[in-house]
């Protein structure tokens, strides 16, 4: 095993590394902006004048949503958020938030200011401050996905960000942080997913995707598992299935002569694109594809030892209350092995905080983000809450010691930063909806894939 510094050394290295060959792109996230994030809550503020406990009791209270309007269910999902009231406030989701909270209230005493921390799922922050931002009621800090730069600094969201201590992370973090050179927030984590293997069902891990294939289906078909390989499809989901998608020979979006990644250069209807396509339709008939498995069914399945096999991130081995490690399942973290001799490359994720351009107290927010949850021990706070491995140097490097951040660090060496260009945010729906039709059996994967490009080439167009 190699030792901690090594590893960092390694680790921090390639993946600077790819991010310079993919023009400095994340996960996370993802996103990591994928994360399954639980539902949003009220604001964290101790002078909350609603209880959470009554609203959620009021809710429960109105009829099923099959059986109310579809107008009125419409409005109250789309509620926008009011932005509490107090000098500094925060967005961030409920994983954070406990890590976040004492920290901004020692900030908030310090300098004589009130401060909030409202809770937001992580899947809903991004389009709420493009609301709430420019209307006044946004947040003067959020937490985001690297990502989600290209759409959010483009339409004059978000404020630049200067960072004394960028010495003190990772360079693919703060490359990835950065949006046509300017860094546009703090980083706090470095994520992707990775293979995880039921030690006691499987003992050895599988030099390739053949072999895991056929060990899977063996498992299922012997009676010894119900779930060949847990990676959640529901109905599709092109952040998971991104390893397993360049394996089978895809790309994503090709390079400029600078190594600047190009909108105009597609490659899901590519020769290795519908290579890729037609290998998900092989593994959807062969059984080791499940049609629309939820995150619930892949986390469960695998923690109550019924699949020997998950695709998934570290919040699916951290999670306090059906985590891997609360589940006491037998499991190793590792790469996704290859295919055909070709290299799975999952997604590779930064997050991190970020200043609104509308906020009301820029430089409290300036500070609070640069002089606070910059340092290791904010860092490793949020490691600790949330197991995903620290951006800041010395965190991680503390970090490293943990066999599952080892796992997950090694998988993602081969990784690629998921794209920040603004073209990304029209590639999510069109492809999430083309694996749902191949998993599903309604379409095959040549046709499907060629109708998500064609789409997501007019959404580009369009922009």
């Amino acid at each position: 095993m190699i030792t901690r510094w090594k590893f960092l050394a390694v680790l921090l290295t390639a993946f600077a590394l790819v991010a310079a060959a993919c023009g400095g792109d994340d996960e996370a996230e993802p996103a990591a902006t994928t994360e399954a994030a639980a539902e949003e809550t009220a604001t964290t503020e101790a002078m909350e004048e609603e209880p959470m406990e009554e609203e959620e009791a009021m809710e429960e209270e109105e009829p099923a949503e099959e059986e109310a309007p579809e107008d009125e269910a419409m409005e109250e999902e789309e509620a926008p958020i009011v932005r509490a009231d107090a000098d500094l406030v925060i967005w961030a989701d409920d994983t954070r938030t406990p890590v976040i909270l004492p920290l901004a209230e020692a900030f908030g005493a310090e300098n004589g200011i009130t401060v909030a921390v409202q809770e937001v799922n992580f899947g809903d922050i991004r389009d709420r401050l493009q609301t709430a931002g420019p209307a006044g009621e946004g947040p003067d800090v959020v937490i985001g996905a690297h990502d989600w730069l290209g759409q959010l600094v483009t339409s004059g969201l978000l404020a630049p960000v200067d960072l004394p201590n960028s010495a003190d992370f990772s360079a693919v973090a703060i490359e990835a942080m950065s949006y046509e050179g300017q860094l546009y927030g703090v980083p706090y984590a470095i994520e992707n997913i990775a293979l995880i293997r039921n030690v006691d069902l499987v003992p050895e891990a599988p030099a390739s995707m053949e072999e895991l294939e056929a060990t899977a289906l063996a498992l299922v078909a012997s009676g010894d598992a119900e779930v060949p390989l847990a990676i959640q499809n529901d109905p599709g989901d092109p952040f998971h299935d991104f390893p397993l998608y360049t394996a089978g020979g895809g790309y994503l979006f090709g390079q400029n002569a600078d190594g600047s990644l190009n909108p105009d250069d597609l490659g899901l209807d590519s020769e290795g694109g519908l290579a890729a396509a037609a290998q998900f339709q092989a593994w959807t008939e062969s059984g080791l594809l499940t049609p629309s498995l939820s995150y619930d069914v892949m986390i469960e399945s695998f923690g109550q030892g019924t699949a020997p096999f998950a695709i998934t991130g570290p919040w699916a081995v951290s999670d306090a209350d059906r985590g891997f490690k609360a589940t006491g399942v037998n499991y190793v973290v590792e790469p996704i092995p290859a295919l055909n001799g070709t290299t799975a490359a999952p997604f590779v994720g930064v997050q991190g905080f970020m200043v609104s351009a509308n906020a009301e107290n820029p430089l409290f927010a300036q500070t609070f983000i640069t002089e606070v949850m910059s340092t290791e021990d904010a860092q490793t706070g949020l490691f600790e809450a949330g197991g995903r491995p620290p951006a800041h140097l010395a965190a991680f490097e503390a970090a490293a010691g943990d066999p599952d951040i080892q796992g997950f660090g090694e998988a993602g060496i081969a990784g690629q930063p998921l794209p920040s260009i603004p073209a990304m945010g029209s590639v999510w729906s069109a492809w999430t909806d083309a694996y749902g039709l191949i998993l599903s059996g309604e379409s095959s994967g040549e046709e499907a894939f060629t109708n998500a490009a064609e789409q997501i080439r007019a959404l580009i167009a369009e922009g």
